[in-house]
């Protein structure tokens, strides 16, 4: 049948026009670009220097904790993070909607940084992470989720527009390290924890001014939960609260196994998640065939962070105990590193997205930019080898490695954003957005777990088995991106 309207029909629909106001983006693009920048200053300032004021003496100002268990806890946290994108998630796509969401989320960060700005000792940690990490996990799905509804899923123009959003990011994640290591080092952990309290009151203030702009659908509830289901809801989400407390108070968690229970609780939600979107009755043949071609590239993501965010853990340890940061004589503060991989965002974001954009339809698809960004990344781990053993390894050294990581995370990372909004189905667009933060919070937690293999006495076999697992994992992508992209059903 002819899908193809009347002359009359024709005549009286309206012309669809393009918002193009921003850089060829929407205007509103702008405005979420803002969010996320000033929370992302709030972040990664306070992740910056964070396994830092665990492992530093009392009389340095920090806890005086372990390294391998500051560095675990460090993994734990920043994969709790992304888990909790499926909280977020869910009251958006249940309950509230992803504007509010956000809104509160924004408020639960800011109230995190203000106790670990203001609370000393454990308390100060455990409330301020606790805080922070549930609140950064709503606002990312939602942000990204309120991203995806500025597009029509056929416009050419989403992988630009996430990689304009991603830069946004990324500018934030240049400046909030640099302000909170100097203030660090200068003042003290917790005058750089209320830097971070005061970058996100800014993110606040803008949203709360410009939310008013967002389309309707940003507003829109996709799959409301029946009233009369909230009762046993609030019971579960008790019991969930009450079991966890119990865990903790009879040393069942403890921050010595946070890392490896925060693995197995990713890995049960993911393989929960995916059962619950592929059994649900209103998901049509296409959306889930697109569900699972997203089971893959899923694997490849999780591989992918898990050596990413050694920059928080490895790599932050590796900044302050085997490299030579000294410049006209004056150290710069270890947490300085952290800004290196912004840097080469900023400068490159908008190349990349000016390179799809120009490409349009002709751009590679989704599975080979993944295995692209896996073989980097190994290359990238590789890279540390031939300075293995050396005193003090040159400030040039870690330019060039986190370089190649910004080659590889701008292959993966803000195309992985934009695919997940384009394989949702329709009653889960901000929940397969979590379902893609789950791969970031199940790499982000190995982290952690890895760093506990790494010898600054005998680096090479670390950065030797891990750079060439990442490579294979690509090559094996790269070897089976047909079978996914027809799993796509018409998706790059």
């Amino acid at each position: 049948m002819s899908s193809q309207n009347s002359p009359a029909e024709s005549a009286k629909a309206p012309p669809i026009t393009r918002d193009t106001s921003f850089f060829g983006q929407p205007k509103m693009l702008l405005n979420l670009f803002s969010v996320e920048l000033w929370e992302r200053f709030s972040f990664y300032g306070m992740q910056g220097i964070l396994a830092y004021y665990m492992y530093y003496s009392v009389t340095r100002g920090g806890l005086g904790i372990d390294e391998g268990t500051a560095l675990g806890i460090v993994g734990a946290y920043g994969g709790g993070v992304y888990l909790s994108t499926i909280l977020g998630a869910w009251v958006a796509d249940r309950l509230m909607g992803s504007e509010k969401v956000l809104f509160y989320s924004a408020i639960m960060i800011m109230a995190g940084h203000l106790s670990l700005a203001l609370l000393p000792g454990a308390a100060g940690l455990t409330a301020g992470l606790i805080l922070i990490g549930v609140g950064s996990g709503g606002l990312k799905a939602n942000a990204t989720s309120l991203v995806g509804t500025l597009y029509a899923k056929d416009d050419d123009r989403r992988d630009a527009g996430f990689s304009i959003f991603y830069m946004g990011i990324n500018i934030g994640g240049l400046i909030g390290p640099l302000a909170t290591g100097w203030l660090q080092v200068t003042w003290g952990f917790h005058i750089g924890f209320a830097a971070a309290a005061v970058g996100m009151g800014f993110g606040l203030l803008q949203y709360g001014l410009t939310r008013k702009n967002l389309p309707e659908s940003a507003h829109r509830i996709a799959n409301p939960l029946p009233k009369s289901q909230y009762g046993k809801v609030g019971a579960l989400a008790g019991a969930a609260v009450v079991l966890i407390v119990a865990a903790v108070a009879l040393k069942l968690i403890t921050a010595e196994n946070l890392k490896w229970i925060i693995v197995a609780v990713v890995i049960l939600a993911t393989i929960a998640y995916f059962a619950v979107i592929l059994a649900n009755k209103t998901v049509t043949g296409a959306e889930r065939s697109r569900v699972y071609s997203f089971m893959p590239l899923f694997l490849a993501s999780a591989v992918f962070w898990s050596l990413f965010q050694q920059q928080f853990t490895v790599i932050a340890l590796y900044s302050d105990k085997r490299l030579d940061r000294s410049i006209l004589g004056w150290e710069i503060p270890a947490s300085w590193v952290t800004s290196i991989n912004p840097v080469f965002i900023i400068v490159l974001a908008g190349v990349f997205a000016a390179v799809w954009t120009k490409w349009g339809p002709r751009q590679p698809g989704t599975p080979v930019k993944f295995s692209v960004a896996l073989v980097v990344m190994g290359l990238a781990y590789l890279s540390f080898i031939p300075f293995a053993g050396m005193a003090a390894v040159p400030m040039m050294a870690i330019v060039f490695i986190l370089l190649l990581f910004t080659v590889a995370e701008l292959m993966l990372s803000p195309v992985g954003l934009s695919l997940a909004t384009k394989l949702a189905p329709a009653a889960f667009q901000t929940q397969m957005v979590a379902l893609f933060f789950l791969s970031v919070s199940l790499g982000t937690a190995m982290s952690g777990v890895l760093a506990q293999w790494y010898d600054p006495a005998d680096e090479t076999p670390y950065f030797l088995v891990i750079g060439l697992v990442s490579i294979v994992f690509g090559v094996l992508l790269f070897a089976v991106k047909k079978p996914i992209k027809k799993l796509m059903a018409g998706v790059m």
